[in-house]
Formats: C-alpha cells, structure tokens, sequence
C-alpha cells in the first residue's frame, strides 16, 4: 500500500477503528488478513497453525488499536504483532534460528520472473531460516522499508540488512539446488 492516497483511507479506516466502528474494523482485516496470513505461514510451517495466529493476532490488534498513537505506523505494529505471536510459538517448539547480526550488505540486481520462477522462489522460501525468511517477505513482498522492517523486527537497519543480505545468498542457494534437480 504504497499509494498516498490509500495510506490516507487506512488511516480514516484505522481512526473509525479507534471510535469503535467494527465494520471499519472488519475492512482493515479484509486488507491485510491474506497477507498476513502468507507471512505467517512462512514463519512456522505449519498450516494448521496459521488460523490459530492470525485470530490471537487480529485480537491483539482490536485490544491494542484504541492506544495507538501513530497510525502511520499501524502497518509496522501490525507486523510486530504478528511476528510476536509467531516468535512465541516457536520458542515454545525450539525452532528459534541464530543469525549473524552486522555485516555489509552487497546489493542484487533485481530480474524479472517468470511463474515457474515465481513458484521456485515460494518453495525455496520455505527452506531458508525464518529469521532470513521474514525480512525477504516483509522487504520484497510486503514492500516496506529497512526502518520499518528494523521495527518490525525489533533491530537497527543495519541489521535488516545484513539479514536480507544472508537471506539473498541462502535463497540463491536454494534455487539453484531446487534448478539443478529439475
């Protein structure tokens, strides 16, 4: 949602949310549950688990959304929130993955892809630590930026991007497995 003027109708939406418009509040869900839904599923692996995530998420979301301030930063929360709810989970099943935190980034030219490269890429997604995995889907997918992303995470930018940087490689090497036994 990078348009101004759809940021100024999440906005308006996210104000009627704070005044208790529930149909308001329905609306941001219908925006935002498929992609959130996606990351989610990206983070735990576990399809099954999504639905319970996502309702602890949007309940969250309605308990905590009268006290928010900066409803610029609804979508960063949101986020948060979600990435939260699955860090627990994880802990709880011991699945949390280490990552180095500072290194430089080396930019990657981006490609046009086609829909075999596209579905290679959502496979090959799943194979990489989630830690990596969730700043690719919040960067790329998600279109946020490295500050945005750093709140999300809970992490300076340059650990963002160090993280996507790693992320870029592992993916990398992922597809080209993927590609050589196809």
């Amino acid at each position: 949602m990078s348009d101004p003027a759809d940021r100024l109708y999440e906005q308006v939406l996210l104000l009627r949310c704070q005044a208790g418009d529930e149909a308001a509040f329905v609306e941001i869900v219908a925006g935002y549950d498929p992609r959130l839904r996606y990351f989610l599923r990206k983070l735990v692996h576990q399809a099954h688990l999504v639905d319970d995530l996502l309702q602890e998420v949007w309940l969250d979301v309605h308990r905590g959304l009268p006290k928010l301030k900066e409803l610029a930063a609804f979508r960063a929360w949101l986020y948060r929130i979600a990435r939260d709810r699955a860090v627990r989970y994880l802990r709880k099943k011991e699945h949390v993955t280490a990552l180095p935190e500072d290194f430089e980034l080396l930019e990657v030219d981006e490609t046009n892809f086609t829909a075999d490269d596209v579905a290679h890429i959502h496979t090959a997604l799943d194979k990489i630590p989630t830690a990596q995995r969730e700043v690719l889907v919040l960067r790329y997918l998600e279109e946020m930026p490295y500050e945005e992303i750093a709140r999300v995470i809970s992490a300076p930018p340059g650990t963002v991007r160090s993280r996507l940087h790693y992320a870029k490689h592992a993916l990398r090497h992922e597809l080209e497995r993927t590609m050589a036994h196809d």
